[in-house]
């Protein structure tokens, strides 16, 4: 018997309380699907991918707060949870390299790519991107 899909989703402003209130809904809803146990890569994942969307989200990758909303989607599959945030910025996502430089940013899609089974980005029309990440519902040994 196949489990049925399960969809969540949360509006954020794309200021610097994103990244908690994603973190508050993510534990939530992971708590309440029962997969305690992709609870702490779950947290991790949702974070980078709003934290990059908050930094890099904007309409016309430009500064200030218009059109900053962002869209995180959580979506439970037989096989995977999917973490998804959407944002109007046009720059698509790239991951760093791991030890290139002394840089503290660059590293969160790295991060993203170990946790994950699957990731990437699909364009929006007219504009923006959404940048997804599989986890897999099987617990690792």
């Amino acid at each position: 018997m196949r489990a049925r899909a399960r969809a969540a989703g949360l509006r954020l402003g794309g200021g610097r309380t994103a990244c908690a209130e994603a973190r508050e809904f993510t534990e939530r809803v992971v708590g309440d699907w029962e997969l305690d146990h992709l609870r702490d890569d779950a947290l991790t994942v949702v974070s980078e991918l709003v934290a990059n969307a908050v930094l890099h989200g904007r309409a016309g990758d430009a500064g200030g707060g218009v059109g900053s909303e962002l869209l995180l989607r959580l979506k439970r599959r037989p096989a995977h949870l999917m973490c998804a945030v959407t944002d109007r910025g046009e720059t698509l996502p790239s991951p760093g390299q791991a030890g290139a430089s002394l840089e503290e940013g660059g590293r969160g899609l790295i991060i993203v790519e170990a946790l994950s089974q699957h990731w990437g980005w699909t364009r929006c029309n007219p504009v923006g991107k959404t940048v997804w990440a599989m986890l897999p519902t099987e617990a690792r040994t």
